[in-house]
């Protein structure tokens, strides 16, 4: 009977911990998504990290596996469920196909967990993590990083220095020693204080020298360029269908270029060089529409300055269409034409579009399947006074993407613009997202970003991240905003790519570590 008994009482132990791990893990997961916009409650992810350590090397890897499915879950389920406006089921499909990426996290952890340095085993799995959601599934959703947490705390500092990807790998770190700090492993007085030490001096590094590189001076700038910034507003209301009154939409951002020139012509606002139109200001191509040509023309004689329209192309191939951006000149010609690279998938295109389609008929309301361009966001056209100015742009969703803002950046760009339609998302937690991963890049690359939308978030973010000027969602509004010339991009952003395949090769390595018959054997696993 007592051995039944203590049986029993192990089981009864044993299922406890399971249950409170799994508590954990929700709450671990919450915490992390009420790190990001709109809450921003940027403690919280570091504290995640060092609670998902915790219960992950307690659970070992099987277990660990089912924590950070709950994990993700729950982060997702806070963070990532605006994308629910494009149908319920497309939430729910992203939130468990992300989920996965914590999973792996977890599972790293506790099968490096008693390795030497397994502190940069785990936070090298984090970082390798993010190189995996920017590819996979359907070209990535690098959406959810830790680098987007850190825009209003010091850690900030380092973007320019070691980009978002070493960024991210830093907050990873300082959670790993958090962890160390609240349950040390090392056995021994002496072992023990050399733990907490080095714990404490990780965290003194990642924020004190992020302070301390934040306070650097900025280089100034080239001469000034003056952009005149509309967002013309949409039916918010109409959800995934906010941009299908698209002649309407086209009109709005006509009359608040009127707006826009009025304000320059009274003296309220600077004279702009150059007219910004955000994504899908126009909805119909405007090479095949004879009335959306025309609106585009009477927007420019009006201001008698070239526009840069957000425009949905027809083509290449029968029910295709893209993205694109066109430099629409004062003799309405089109100088230059970017096409939008990462596309939304369920929002702008199919994937595995013949094998879904009869599936799932909905999926006919994402319309002609989108293309997606090849060549940097970098567009040179000339202004009014025929002098050429070159423009990097970034579309929406492709600010996520390192290298697509590092080559929008980088190719002799002047100035630097975002065009976004975030009107499917009125009064969600996308927007605030969305504008707090700009902030991140203008603190990466230390350029100022103006930034264009249908009726979201439009202003001007300067080279240190701050908000100078900004709109409010759901509204028409029009400014003339004025930036330094800049060229060329930071170490940090160029560092970016290296240190992905780093972060995944650290990762391998303590894995692959992890599996030696010695180790095991010494893991007792």
């Amino acid at each position: 009977m007592s051995a039944v008994t203590a049986q029993n009482a192990l089981a009864a132990v044993r299922r406890h911990d399971r249950l409170t791990g799994s508590v954990l893990a929700v709450l671990g997961g919450a915490s992390l998504g009420l790190a990001y916009q709109p809450y921003a409650l940027w403690p919280l992810a570091i504290l995640a990290v060092a609670l998902l350590t915790l219960i992950a090397r307690r659970a070992g890897p099987r277990r660990s596996l089912w924590l950070g499915l709950l994990f993700g879950l729950a982060q997702g389920a806070v963070a990532i469920t605006w994308v629910s406006v494009l149908g319920w089921w497309v939430a729910v499909l992203l939130v468990i196909a992300m989920s996965v990426w914590p999973m792996a996290v977890a599972w790293a952890i506790a099968r490096t967990a008693g390795l030497p340095a397994s502190w940069l085993f785990a936070s090298a799995a984090w970082a390798a993590a993010e190189f995996g959601t920017a590819n996979v599934p359907f070209g990535g959703f690098p959406w959810l990083r830790l680098v987007w947490t850190t825009v209003d705390q010091p850690m900030s500092g380092w973007l320019p220095v070691i980009g978002a990807v070493g960024t991210s790998w830093l907050v990873a770190v300082s959670g790993q020693a958090v962890a160390a700090l609240a349950a040390p492993r090392a056995p021994g007085r002496r072992a023990r204080r050399v733990a907490r030490g080095s714990a404490v001096l990780m965290l003194v590094v990642a924020f004190a020298g992020g302070a301390l590189l934040a306070a650097r001076p900025i280089p100034p700038g080239g001469p000034d360029i003056t952009l005149g910034v509309v967002q013309g507003d949409v039916n918010g209301t109409a959800g995934p269908h906010a941009m299908g009154y698209a002649r309407s939409v086209t009109n709005n951002h006509v009359s608040e270029t009127v707006t826009l020139m009025a304000r320059a012509r009274t003296g309220l606002d600077p004279a702009p060089n150059l007219v910004l139109w955000p994504e899908n200001s126009t909805d119909i191509d405007p090479t095949k529409d004879a009335q959306t040509a025309l609106l585009v023309r009477l927007a420019e004689k009006v201001a008698h300055l070239p526009i840069m329209v957000g425009a949905v192309m027809s083509g290449p191939g029968p029910d295709e269409r893209q993205t694109s951006t066109l430099w629409w000149t004062t003799d309405n010609t089109i100088a230059a034409r970017y096409n939008k690279r990462n596309l939304v998938p369920f929002g702008e295109y199919i994937p595995l579009r013949s094998l879904l389609l009869p599936i799932l008929p909905i999926l006919r309301e994402v319309g002609a399947q989108s293309v997606p361009g090849h060549k940097p966001g970098v567009l040179t056209g000339p202004l009014a006074n025929g002098q050429k100015l070159t423009v990097g742009t970034v579309i929406c969703y492709e600010l996520a993407w390192d290298t697509t803002v590092a080559q929008a950046a980088g190719n002799g760009a002047q100035v630097l613009v975002v065009q976004s339609n975030n009107g499917t998302y009125t009064d969600t937690g996308q927007p605030p997202q969305q504008f707090a991963i700009t902030r991140g890049r203008a603190m990466e690359l230390q350029r100022e970003i103006v930034v264009a939308t249908t009726n979201a978030l439009s202003g001007l973010i300067d080279a240190r991240g701050r908000v100078i000027e900004r709109s409010q969602e759901a509204t028409a509004w029009a400014r003339s905003i004025t930036v330094p010339e800049r060229t060329g991009v930071t170490i940090g952003a160029q560092l970016d790519p290296w240190l992905d395949w780093v972060s995944l090769m650290v990762a391998l390595v303590g894995l692959a570590w992890s599996f030696v018959p010695g180790v095991r054997r010494r893991l007792g696993r």
